[in-house]
């Protein structure tokens, strides 16, 4: 028998954002050779299942769910007609459907907000509760059009601590490789404010050895990632700063960043850190979140 190859999962609401996920989503799965999965979640049959009545010239969920997932079929299979799409209509909480999608995908994608949403958000409550819960790749789609398109022809790769990198790095190999680009690896590194006697350090003071343990971590992480992927071109970077700030910045110039997780066994609460809230609500390119399974 044959390996199952996962789908990519995308949540579909019938927002603008998310029609500019389906887009990403559509090139994403063609560059894996990877089907198509569009998933509309919402809690209709608890309010309307008992109604005595139901105003006639208003559209049920039900109804709206079916036109929203034809719809966006319609756009992912004249997108590119090579990917196979299918659909699914799930009767459960979005964030809860997704990640449980989750569970048996390729990966998450989600749009920055949701239908219904307001404008001034900065991420919807669902991309940023499937980035949370998710133990698989959640892609959060937002950026400007030449990023969206990836045009700019660079992945940004944000090294955190080894527990939460492993993934993320294989993962971040993966797409530059699939995509023929240009992997930049950024380790930020901050100067501490006390020595190991507890003494106050005075600012200026020589920054070699941070950098050096840096660069060090750089190389020890991607070790492995680069002897599998020899043909993918990385640039190693080490940046004093908060690494949240430095890689929204950079994000500017990216077509994906990518940063890692942690995943606690047993544990249901949300499971981001800093830098993970920093790039979802500001990065200018879509943003991907790698849990680290603990």
């Amino acid at each position: 028998m044959g390996t199952v190859t996962l789908p990519l999962v995308v949540g579909v609401d019938g927002s603008d954002s998310c029609l500019l996920a389906v887009d990403w989503a559509v090139d994403e799965a063609a560059r894996h050779g990877v089907p198509l999965r569009l998933v509309y979640a919402s809690l209709w049959e608890r309010y309307e299942a008992g109604l005595p009545s139901v105003d006639p010239r208003r559209p049920s969920e039900q109804v709206l769910a079916e036109h929203i997932v034809a719809s966006a079929a319609d756009r992912a299979e004249r997108r590119n007609p090579d990917v196979k799409v299918t659909t699914d209509i799930v009767p459960e909480d979005a964030a809860g459907a997704l990640v449980s999608a989750g569970d048996e995908a390729f990966a998450l994608v989600t749009g920055a907000r949701g239908r219904g949403e307001l404008k001034g958000l900065l991420l919807g409550s669902v991309g940023l509760g499937v980035s949370a819960r998710a133990h698989c790749p959640v892609v959060v789609v937002r950026g400007d059009r030449v990023g969206l398109a990836g045009k700019h022809e660079r992945i940004l790769l944000g090294l955190g601590e080894s527990d939460t990198t492993a993934e993320a790095v294989r993962f971040a190999f993966r797409e530059a490789e699939v995509r023929g680009c240009v992997l930049d690896v950024v380790r930020a590194w901050r100067r501490p404010a006390f020595d190991r006697h507890g003494d106050r350090l005075q600012p200026g003071g020589p920054a070699d050895t941070y950098e050096e343990r840096a660069s060090a971590v750089i190389d020890a992480l991607l070790k492995a990632a680069s002897a599998e992927h020899p043909h993918v071109r990385t640039r190693r970077s080490v940046v004093e700063g908060p690494a949240g700030k430095i890689l929204v910045d950079r994000s500017a110039a990216a077509d994906l960043v990518i940063v890692g997780a942690h995943r606690r066994t047993g544990h249901f609460g949300f499971q981001l850190g800093r830098v993970s809230h920093a790039l979802l609500h500001h990065a200018q390119c879509p943003v991907a979140v790698v849990p680290q399974r603990q």
